[in-house]
């Protein structure tokens, strides 16, 4: 496998003009920029896709076997993009498709997506920090990957799929990675992919897979990571969900109840639900209306909701959303934009 040096090398070899170019795109590209009260504050993006083009020669002859969406690659596009839409730093990961492959492919794979997202990185420091993607059908060596590209790579974080092959990480084998998260001190983002493992086949397909079945995913994800116990077994863990933490903060009192001193269902989980929304559970702002923002924060706490987009896929940006919130202080919008990010992933 190429290591990290060499891989380095390659990338700046065969890249370096996507760099300089993108690097004067950004120059020529008008740069918005937020302010509060006439101060100036940073926008960070937590949930942005991007695709590294290298992987399609690992899979190339697999089951596996990929074209990457031209859109995810990384260059100009993406750096006027942020720029226009306000962003001054974005957190990249990668979609989930590996969780079928074998041992060593899904090796191959992580290591040459890892490399990729922390050379881009590495060459735009002020604008872009990475999440690994981890093989977590193998715990073990999703921990080992995790460890080795928060060390050696730079980067801030995991980012995980809702289910992996129809099972939702929370069982105990899963525990090694949630483990390792924990002592690295590094956040986990868990983006759906459709639910597939909670409906009927083909009963979301379509439309429905993403504009219900993603929320649907994460909710269902939240609810195990809570009711199994794996949040009480690793205090210290934090992690992020997609698209507002999906149905769970809307309908939380139904949660609450299973749990109550009074009922006779036999609960694993040490606190009611809402105690883990507003300390190891955080959720982007993709929600798309102010009540919906203000319900989020109402039951989350300002403290655990962060600013997303999805970019480059086309959904519509909350930013001015936040900005305009009356119900937000200045300090609370500052926090949701940016403050809650910088602390989670340590952004300078």
């Amino acid at each position: 496998m190429t290591d990290r040096r060499n891989f380095l090398k390659t990338v700046a070899c065969a890249t370096a003009g996507t760099f300089v170019v993108g690097r004067l795109a950004a120059a020529q590209s008008v740069r918005r920029e937020v302010s509060l009260a006439g101060r100036r504050v940073k926008v960070v993006d937590i949930h942005a896709h991007c695709g590294v083009p290298e992987v399609e020669d690992i899979v190339r002859g697999t089951k596996l076997a990929r074209t990457i969406d031209a859109k995810l690659v990384l260059g100009p596009a993406r750096l006027r993009l942020i720029d226009e839409r306000g962003i001054d730093v974005q957190v990249l990961s990668v979609i989930h498709w590996w969780y079928t492959a074998d041992e060593d492919l899904a090796r191959r794979i992580i290591r040459i997506q890892d490399e990729g997202i922390a050379a881009w990185c590495d060459a735009h420091p002020d604008r872009f920090v990475g999440l690994t993607s981890v093989t977590l059908q193998y715990p073990d060596l999703a921990a080992q990957q995790l460890e080795y590209a928060v060390k050696n790579l730079g980067l801030r974080g995991a980012s995980i799929g809702g289910h992996i092959n129809g099972e939702v990480p929370s069982s105990l084998r899963f525990d090694p990675f949630w483990a390792k998260a924990e002592e690295l001190g590094v956040p986990v983002f868990i983006h759906p992919s459709g639910a597939a493992n909670v409906v009927r086949k083909d009963g979301l397909k379509g439309r429905l897979e993403n504009i219900i079945g993603n929320p649907l995913e994460t909710t269902v994800f939240f609810s195990h990571m809570i009711f199994d116990g794996t949040l009480d077994r690793f205090p210290g863990l934090r992690i992020c969900g997609a698209h507002g933490g999906g149905y769970l903060p809307s309908y939380l009192g139904r949660s609450e109840v299973p749990c109550r001193p009074e009922d006779v269902a036999e609960c694993v989980n040490k606190k009611p639900p809402s105690e883990y929304l507003k300390t190891q559970i955080f959720a982007d702002t993709m929600v798309f209306s102010e009540e919906g923002l203000r319900h989020l924060v109402a039951e989350m706490g300002v403290g655990q909701v962060v600013y997303g987009t999805d970019l480059p896929y086309d959904w519509p940006d909350t930013l001015d959303l936040i900005l305009n919130a009356s119900f937000l202080s200045h300090a609370e919008k500052e926090a949701i934009l940016g403050g809650n990010v910088i602390r989670l992933l340590r952004i300078a």
